[in-house]
């Protein structure tokens, strides 16, 4: 491990193998993996389909450059615009090179409208990616420290506030764009209003602005909808995904309509690898089986049904001040940081995340079995108990 640059720490686990919602280590230890890779494996480890199309890709044809045709590619595109009522994809290689995409396409609509320093709306305690451009439009100080200067371009509003955004609409003439995820994950899976996404549509139709909607995390059936701005019967001008478009694939897209769609134009952009043939097969065998299992609508259920759970088991701890979520994304927020619930989970079989500072994330893959979500439900509420009365005897 000594020649990898230290990103991640000191890493306790090696993952040798997983199928379905369950990985198991070098040493054999099995682990009900909460946190899908991070919103990545949906389907969970080694979903059949999704092994078999990247075999049978990967016996015919890797790569071939974006100068020729790739029908893997097109196919997938009219499968996600058939899906999102969007008109054209850009395909990349993850989420943060999507949101470049769509930063670009701002950025170009506004300079053809002949706005002077075109400016991007981002909100407070968001997460965008790690690249120059998307670290700068991230709502987070700590992912920033270190690497001034920013790109400008961005300018800041609390997240679920429209009165936030239309006050920066009258202090600025040259906003072009919102840029917005759905629900916040990094930030501490923050579920906004149920209108919030049809009044941000509103503001923008008013003020000739580009609605777009970050659904990197929240995309691909996370939430129990397709894209999660379905559930605002809205649609946004552009829209990214990636995360569970390829269940472990990378790859990402940057999907666009109307007035967007026709920004980028040859020369404006581009990719080595993104939307290759090898990431396409993956990407489609995902997208079908999401619609043909039902399994979007066993997140919404399974969420929902894990939401009541975790409220039910901790509705007494003082120490638990907000259990929320929409489909299978959930936050349990505690009253004290709580990072080292990590480990304690890990230790019990459970892999979960810790985000901002005080809140358990959980990410579970769509094929969890009822058994899988009893074993998930006890073992992190009896965790969260535990930990609360013993930080508290420790005060």
């Amino acid at each position: 491990m000594g020649t990898l640059m230290n990103t991640y720490g000191a890493r306790a686990v090696t993952i040798a193998k997983g199928e379905g919602s369950r990985v198991w280590d070098t040493e054999g230890n099995s682990y009900i993996d909460a946190i899908s890779g991070i919103a990545v494996c949906g389907l969970g480890h080694c979903h059949p389909a999704v092994t078999r199309a990247i075999s049978e890709q990967a016996a015919t044809l890797l790569h071939v450059s974006n100068l020729y045709n790739i029908p893997q590619q097109q196919r997938l595109a009219d499968a996600l615009c058939a899906i999102s009522g969007m008109d054209k994809v850009f395909f990349s290689n993850s989420g943060a090179e999507a949101n470049e995409a769509a930063i670009k396409i701002a950025r170009k609509y506004g300079n053809e409208k002949g706005v002077a320093n075109p400016t991007i709306v981002v909100m407070n305690n968001s997460f965008h990616g790690r690249t120059m451009a998307t670290l700068s439009a991230t709502g987070n100080t700590k992912v920033q420290i270190g690497f001034e200067p920013l790109v400008e371009g961005f300018v800041r509003a609390p997240f679920d506030d429209i009165a936030a955004v239309e006050a920066l609409a009258e202090a600025h003439d040259n906003i072009v764009a919102v840029l917005v995820e759905p629900v916040q994950g990094e930030g501490g899976v923050h579920v906004p209003a149920s209108d919030y996404l049809n009044r941000l549509r509103a503001l923008c139709d008013r003020h000739d602005w580009l609605l777009m909607t970050d659904e990197i995390q929240t995309g691909n059936g996370r939430t129990g909808r397709y894209f999660a701005y379905q559930h605002n019967d809205i649609l946004p001008d552009v829209v990214t995904t990636a995360k569970g478009l390829g269940n472990g694939m990378p790859i990402g897209a940057c999907l666009a309509r109307g007035k967007a769609a026709e920004v980028l134009q040859p020369g404006n952009h581009g990719t080595t690898f993104g939307g290759n043939p090898l990431a396409c097969s993956a990407a489609l065998a995902v997208v079908e089986t999401l619609q043909q299992d039902q399994l979007i609508e066993r997140a919404r259920d399974l969420g929902a049904q894990l939401l009541t759970r975790f409220k039910a088991a901790l509705k007494d701890e003082s120490g638990v001040t907000d259990i929320r979520g929409k489909g299978l994304m959930l936050g349990i927020q505690l009253d004290r940081p709580c990072a080292e619930l990590v480990s304690l989970a890990r230790d019990k079989g459970v892999l979960l995340n810790v985000t901002a500072g005080n809140t358990v994330r959980l990410l579970p893959p769509f094929v969890l079995t009822e058994a899988e979500a009893d074993e998930l439900v006890n073992t992190v509420s009896a965790l969260v108990r535990t930990f609360i009365h013993a930080t508290f005897t420790h005060q």
